[in-house]
Formats: C-alpha cells, sequence, structure tokens
C-alpha cells in the first residue's frame, strides 16, 4: 500500500534579508526546518500554509509564490513507510509578526514528557545555506533560494 505524506512549507524573509526557520524537538529528535506542516484532507495547499503559519506562529501570511515542490524519492525521517511530498511558498506577513524568536537555534526547554516543541528563529541571509536546515528537502529548498534570491 503506497503511502503519501504531502507537507506544506513557508519562505518568509525580513527587512533584514533574513530567513525565518523553526527549530523543532520532535520524538527525541532536533531539526531545524522551514515553519508549516502537514496537508489535511479536504484542504487546499494554500490553505494548508495560511493554517500551519497561524497555528504556529499565529501570524497571518498570503503566499506570494511558488518556490518548490519535491521531485525525488523522499521517505519520511519519522515513519519509514511514506513517501514526502512537499510544497513550498514564499510568503509575506499581512499581520504585525508577533511570533516569539529564539536568540540561538533550541533555547528552549522540553517539559518532562512533551515530545515535541518549537521555536523560531531568523538566519541571516550570509549565514544561511543547505547546512542551516536539517531534512533533506529543506536542503534542496535552501540551495535553490540562495541561487534564486
Amino acid at each position: 500500500m503506497s503511502c503519501f505524506n504531502v507537507r506544506v512549507y513557508g519562505i518568509l524573509f525580513n527587512e533584514q534579508k533574513q530567513v525565518l526557520v523553526s527549530d523543532e524537538y520532535i520524538r527525541g529528535g532536533y531539526y531545524t526546518k522551514f515553519p508549516g506542516g502537514g496537508l489535511e484532507f479536504g484542504e487546499g495547499t494554500l490553505d494548508c500554509i495560511v493554517r500551519e503559519w497561524q497555528e504556529e506562529l499565529t501570524q497571518e501570511v498570503e503566499v506570494v509564490e511558488h518556490i518548490y515542490t519535491t521531485d525525488f524519492f523522499q521517505i519520511s525521517a519519522f515513519d519509514n513507510t511514506s513517501q514526502i511530498i512537499s510544497i513550498y511558498y514564499l510568503v509575506r506577513p499581512v499581520s504585525p509578526f508577533t511570533a516569539p524568536i529564539l536568540n540561538q537555534p533550541f533555547d528552549f526547554e522540553i517539559p518532562e514528557g512533551i515530545t515535541e516543541v518549537e521555536g523560531v528563529r531568523w538566519i541571516d541571509w550570509e549565514q544561511f545555506s543547505a547546512d542551516s536546515v536539517t531534512l533533506p528537502i529543506d536542503k534542496v529548498v535552501a540551495t535553490l533560494l540562495k541561487s534564486k534570491y
């Protein structure tokens, strides 16, 4: 049986030409990725990115343009049984940016018994690269961003 996991992510640059990343503790592992998450049944990808940013960052965004959709096979890092398809959009805020910002990678507490914690931080464009993110598809997108913007 084939199982696909569709993920939708937003890329946000600020006025200082920094890119927003999400540091996440998930099931015992540490990951730096772009903000976003899973497409829900009955939802379009544009609705998904708006919902995910509202849920994770209390941030209203609008999509500016499509950046990338996975064009190679990628097995899930979390279940090893589903194929990941990731869609990335350039987004811009349509409400004031008020999410708490981490000063350093993974600068958060992990309460006892909690399996997922996340926080966001800005990375200066000069320091941003494929090495800034953890997941294989995000690395492809980071390289693409560096060549495109």
